[in-house]
């Protein structure tokens, strides 16, 4: 039987832990540069069509695996499940391709700040509109990772709109996957159906141009390029798993493990120089990051000693 942290009101005692799910998550995400090192040549809003395509075969082979056809038809015809999911499927749809275009307009700066923003929006996110409650060390760690961002923020001013919205799209995604009454994997799978259709056009738009298609081009490339579906599909899935099963508020600050080895592949892998606001904004947030998880195990301790 595994054992985590036991969250006082983070988690159910009749259900297992988000936090292997939230980690897994993370830690893909935050190694996802290197898998896109294999596909530098693939022009970067096709690469988004093709993930959304090679994701949904993907999610219907677990389904079928897992044996879960009636829950899915179960969420395809209730008209309210699919109303969220279709609103969670164009928050994500959102995420992506603000990230791809900001990438395309050189905003890389501005891209990875909304990734820092992400986890402040989450706990903001989980204590106004689900109700969660921060204890005073918990909202001095919210206060030390918010002036870290605004550290990070300082002469990104014209284009803090670009990191607004990739915060505020993933973070109203998260707390759509945690209301909605569906399976993770089965609504991931309505997610990538829903969005099969746009992406089939973008793959359409770019096999009609002059330079043509980037799939079927070459095998390791079409390889690559499929793996995509496996890329997208298994963070994806294993965070809507832990945004079912954690304390949105905690998930928040978990969510800066994978800005947090992104930073570390930038300067051992990818060589970025480290700049001083850069270091500082690290700094901050890992100490907020300590405090707040010094907290949370204090909390679970008292709540062992009382049980």
């Amino acid at each position: 039987m595994a054992t985590s942290l036991a969250i006082p009101g983070a988690e159910s005692s009749s259900q297992p832990s988000g936090l292997p799910a939230a980690l897994g998550a993370y830690i893909i995400w935050g190694f996802l540069p290197l898998y896109l090192l294999l596909v530098t040549s693939v022009p970067p809003f096709e690469f988004v069509g093709w993930r959304i395509i090679w994701t949904l075969p993907f999610c219907l082979l677990i389904v079928a695996l897992r044996k879960q056809f009636p829950a899915l038809r179960e969420a395809v015809t209730n008209p309210r499940t699919m109303l969220a999911l279709l609103a969670s499927a164009i928050l994500i749809a959102i995420n992506w391709f603000v990230y791809i275009w900001a990438i395309m307009q050189e905003q890389v700066y501005a891209a990875s700040l909304g990734y820092y923003l992400n986890p402040l929006l989450n706990v903001l996110l989980g204590t106004l509109l689900l109700g969660e409650r921060l204890s005073k060390w918990q909202w001095l760690a919210v206060a030390i990772a918010a002036s870290a961002v605004a550290l990070l923020a300082v002469g990104a001013l014209t284009t803090l709109w670009i990191s607004l919205t990739l915060a505020l799209s993933f973070g109203l995604y998260g707390i759509v996957r945690k209301q909605v009454p569906v399976g993770s994997l089965p609504g991931l799978t309505i997610e990538s159906a829903i969005l099969l259709l746009p992406a089939c056009g973008i793959a359409w738009w770019y096999a009609a141009s002059p330079a043509g298609p980037s799939f079927g081009t070459g095998f390791w490339l079409s390889a690559a390029i499929a793996f995509s579906g496996v890329v997208t599909a298994v963070p994806l899935l294993l965070f809507a798993i832990a945004a079912k099963r954690m304390n949105y508020s905690t998930l928040g600050f978990i969510q800066y493990l994978a800005p947090t080895i992104v930073f570390i592949l930038g300067l051992t892998v990818f060589g970025e120089e480290l700049k001083p606001a850069q270091l500082g904004s690290f700094l901050l947030i890992w100490a907020a990051v300590a405090i707040f998880v010094a907290d949370l195990w204090s909390k679970s301790r008292r709540a062992k000693a009382s049980a």
